[in-house]
C-alpha cells in the first residue's frame, strides 16, 4: 500500500490586513500634507526674482547718484565753497537736508550736495528729470544720511541708506558711503 500523501497545511495569507493598510494611508497622507504645507509657505514667502532685481537696480542707481554729488563744508552756492577747509570758512554751512527751494528734479535749483538728499523720498520711481519709469509706478524709494563711519572723523563721512519698496511689500535696503576726500571740489 502506498503511503498517504501528506497534504500541506494552508498557510496564512501573505498580504496586508485592513488595519495595516489604513494606517499606511494615514501616515503617508499626513507626511504629504506636511510637505505640501512647507512648500506652500516657502513659495508664498519667496520673492519674485524680477521684483528683487528691480528693487536692487533702483537702490544701486540711487546710491550711485548720491555718491556722485560733492561733499563740501559749504553749500556749493556759497562763494567760499571752493576754498573752505572747515565750516568756519563758510558763509552758508552745508547741513543735512536740502536748502530752501532745492529739489532733485529742479532745473534751476537742483540738489547740489550729498547732504541735500537727506530725507528725500519718492512714490513711483522717477529719473532725474522727473520722468516716471515705466512699470515702477507702484514702487517707492527713500534716502537717509548719517554722519560718521569707516573710522574717519564724523564730519568727513556720510553713510547713505537707500530703502526701496515694491507694491507687494518687498523691500531692499542698500548702504553706501561718501567721504570728504576732496573738500574743495565743487561742481
Amino acid at each position: 500500500m502506498s503511503t498517504p500523501e501528506r497534504r500541506a497545511r494552508p498557510t496564512a495569507s501573505q498580504g496586508f490586513t485592513l488595519i495595516e493598510l489604513i494606517m499606511f494611508i494615514v501616515i503617508v497622507g499626513v507626511g504629504v500634507a506636511g510637505i505640501l504645507l512647507a512648500y506652500t509657505v516657502t513659495v508664498q514667502k519667496s520673492s519674485d526674482p524680477l521684483v528683487r532685481k528691480q528693487l536692487l537696480a533702483v537702490a544701486e542707481a540711487l546710491v550711485a547718484e548720491v555718491q556722485l554729488m560733492p561733499l563740501t563744508y559749504c553749500d556749493p552756492d556759497d562763494a567760499d565753497a571752493a576754498t573752505a577747509t572747515s565750516t568756519a570758512d563758510c558763509t552758508v554751512v552745508e547741513g543735512l537736508g536740502p536748502e530752501g527751494g532745492e529739489t532733485r528734479y529742479s532745473a534751476t535749483t537742483p540738489f547740489d550736495n550729498v547732504s541735500d538728499y537727506h530725507g528725500f523720498s519718492m512714490a513711483g520711481i522717477r529719473d532725474i528729470t522727473n520722468t516716471p519709469i515705466g512699470g515702477l509706478s507702484g514702487y517707492g524709494a527713500s534716502v537717509s544720511l548719517t554722519q560718521g563711519g569707516l573710522g574717519l572723523p564724523a564730519a568727513d563721512v556720510l553713510q547713505i541708506t537707500v530703502t526701496v519698496t515694491a507694491p507687494g511689500g518687498d523691500l531692499i535696503v542698500l548702504d553706501g558711503y561718501r567721504t570728504r576726500y576732496a573738500p574743495t571740489a565743487v561742481p
